[in-house]
């Protein structure tokens, strides 16, 4: 019984040696103060009372999130969000763990110097477009930079570009603006679309129409020859032949204009003389036009004879 009571310290002295290290996790062991080893992960033993763990470092990859304000070369000054994956090489966790004191300082301190040597470069419209390049800059710089700490940049972002409010709003308007000419534009080109295709149509229509009317007025001719020829072989010759015709389309015209009872047409001269005297008038003038034609042109005249 006794020992048991000498040997239960000296069992819970031993039980402090032990600890155990998480996986992605490394525990650094001093030795009064002095650097023993680095333990992995599992169980792992120390000395009790003498080794301590005097911090555990882990592997995993952390994101650091600066936001870094900067003017560009138009003079906008523009707030960009830059994200930073990085994490500690296995291999140099002593370098991490001893030599630097905040690496989160560190790393923001050289995303400012590179941010503001590349941003100022740089026009508002190009800070959008190259981003990428600004992201690369970043981790180019880092990586040389924080590897001798035992640090290594996996990745850099440029995760957000944040101009003045007021340049914000006017690009906004710059942009409306745009989109209003382009659709002015587009919709000028429409109407003038449309006007042309409607001018088509219409030329079209009328090529026709002037076609249907030419049609129409050679078969009334043929209508009118066939007419004076029948009644030529009733024996009536052609100017009573043609002011019979006249006579009866004066009536047809009549009878049309009464059978519309909404027509507010009126025929003058209406009688069935008045239709002759229009013929006999325009034979005169057709005689008349056929002689002032043959005395202005001589030669014509010879050959007829």
């Amino acid at each position: 019984m006794e020992n048991l009571i000498y040997l239960a310290p000296l069992l819970v002295i031993a039980s402090l040696g032990f600890f155990i290290v998480k996986q992605q996790t490394t525990a650094i062991v001093e030795r009064f103060g002095k650097f023993v080893s680095i333990r992995q992960s599992g169980l792992q033993f120390k000395i009790p009372l003498i080794d301590k763990i005097s911090g555990r470092v882990s592997l995993k990859i952390q994101q650091l999130d600066v936001i870094v304000e900067t003017k560009t070369k138009d003079d906008v000054f523009v707030q960009l969000k830059i994200s930073v994956q990085f994490q500690i090489l296995r291999e140099k966790v002593y370098d991490a763990f001893y030599k630097l004191q905040n690496p989160h300082d560190q790393i923001t301190a050289y995303i400012f110097d590179t941010v503001r040597a590349e941003v100022p470069k740089m026009k508002l419209d190009d800070v959008f477009e190259k981003k990428d390049d600004i992201a690369q800059a970043i981790q180019r710089e880092l990586k040389e930079s924080m590897l001798g700490y035992g640090y290594d940049i996996v990745k850099a972002l440029v995760t957000d570009i944040d101009p003045d409010a007021q340049v914000k709003e006017a690009m906004n308007r710059i942009n409306a603006a745009e989109r209003e000419k382009l659709a002015a534009q587009f919709e000028g080109d429409a109407q003038r679309i449309l006007i042309v295709e409607r001018a088509k149509a219409e030329a079209e229509s009328k090529r026709l129409q002037g076609m249907g009317i030419a049609d129409q007025r050679r078969e009334i001719a043929r209508g009118l020859e066939e007419s004076v020829d029948v009644l030529n072989k009733a024996g009536i010759n052609s100017q009573e032949a043609s002011a019979l015709i006249v006579i009866t389309q004066h009536y047809d015209t009549l009878q049309s204009i009464g059978s519309d009872t909404n027509s507010n047409l009126i025929l003058l001269p209406n009688n069935p003389n008045a239709a002759s005297s229009m013929l006999n008038d325009m034979v005169t003038s057709l005689v008349a036009a056929n002689k002032i034609k043959d005395s202005e042109n001589p030669s014509i005249k010879k050959t007829k004879k």
